[in-house]
């Protein structure tokens, strides 16, 4: 066992030595864990932002006036008044997100008791802003509503006034999700790449012949290369974390650092393990890019990193949860967003170094495979 451990340690220092010896890697690592978290999570936004608005006035009225008034920046541009002719065309051109239709007699009817309607037409292809665009429409005019009955005592009109309050992300920031998501991501296409990039760059430099000579096992090698590159990415996500989401970005993070740490570890080990069996069924770079690609992006979208896994159909939910990456999505949510202790997250723990594990016997019988092919 001593002899097993010593080898290992050397041959993780050789790998990390030939990875930090590796600039343009490096830079790579260093870009994803801080310039790319931070210009995504500023710039991409899932909260609507400078939309077009039309406005259709058939009333012109005080209550009418005062609904158009209330659609403001930063979420909506200041609506433009056009007719209902000129409606359709806009939006084909993509000039206008939203068209706003008041009828006629509109406030009439509000002060009489009786129920008109607003049509909201949307350009669904804009499909973020036109998703949550009607629901912010709907509390801006919910909210004016309601000011006006105030105003003129009408109150009892209505039966009930709905309070709603955020616990954990009050302003609906979007960068405080997606930040924290783009660990996930990066920590996943980075442990894949990395670890097989390992793997075949000793086949095609001829490097694996060196190693079948040595009084070393297969299962020395593949853990040289998984706690490696596993290694810098560990110390890399969790600097990331800290320095450019919690210190940059202002990102609270609400729960223990060190059991997100312990997620990232055995994630880590399963991704790696992964990228290791991935990498003994390509022939060449080139392959293995083309297989880890495909992996790569079902494990992202099925995750519930990009989308909630219950708004998936029944059948992917259930089938998503073998996932290591669906199971570490959970754990992240739940530790840094809601700070849930580990009485919490075992399962996803357990979860995790259960897919690692598989992983990783796999991956050995095939390493196993490969150098006796070689030799």
């Amino acid at each position: 066992m001593w002899i097993w451990i010593r080898n290992v340690s050397r041959l993780t220092a050789k790998e990390l030595r030939s990875l930090l010896g590796d600039v343009p890697l490096m830079a790579l690592i260093f870009f994803a864990f801080t310039a790319a978290i931070y210009t995504t999570a500023k710039g991409v936004k899932a909260e609507v932002a400078n939309a077009s608005v039309g406005w259709i006035d058939g009333d012109r009225s005080d209550l009418s006036y005062r609904l158009r008034d209330a659609i403001r920046p930063p979420y909506f541009k200041p609506p433009v008044d056009i007719t209902n002719e000129e409606a359709d065309p806009a939006m084909d051109r993509g000039d206008l997100i939203f068209v706003i239709d008041i009828p006629p007699r509109f406030e009439a009817d509000v002060l009489a008791g009786r129920t008109p309607a607003i049509q909201v037409r949307v350009d669904a292809t804009a499909m973020t802003q036109a998703g949550l665009g009607v629901l912010y429409l709907n509390e801006i005019f919910l909210q004016e509503l309601l000011e006006f009955f105030h105003q003129r005592g009408l109150e009892s009109m209505l039966p009930s006034q709905a309070s709603i309050h955020l616990l954990f992300n009050p302003n609906n920031q979007s960068h405080w999700f997606t930040s924290v998501m783009l660990i996930v991501t990066n920590v996943t296409v980075l442990s894949i790449i990395l670890v097989g990039a390992a793997v075949i760059r000793e086949r095609e430099h001829g490097t694996i012949e060196h190693l079948l000579v040595m009084p070393i096992r297969p299962s020395e090698i593949a853990m040289g290369k998984i706690l490696a590159n596993g290694g810098v990415i560990f110390f890399a996500s969790l600097l990331a974390l800290w320095l450019v989401i919690h210190k940059a970005l202002q990102v609270p993070l609400n729960g223990s650092i060190p059991l997100f740490a312990l997620g990232t570890a055995l994630y880590l080990f399963a991704v790696t393990s992964l990228g290791v069996l991935l990498a003994t069924a390509a022939a060449s770079m080139p392959q293995f890019g083309l297989l880890a690609a495909p992996v790569y992006v079902v494990l992202y979208l099925l995750s519930g990193a990009a989308t909630p896994v219950e708004s998936m159909p029944i059948a992917i939910q259930d089938f998503v949860q073998i996932s290591p990456t669906t199971q570490f999505v959970k754990l992240t949510q739940a530790v840094l967003y809601r700070g849930a202790g580990i009485d919490v997250v075992w399962p996803q723990l357990l979860s995790v170094a259960v897919a690692g594990a598989i992983f990783l016997a796999l991956a050995l019988h095939r390493f196993r495979s490969m150098l006796a092919r070689q030799g």
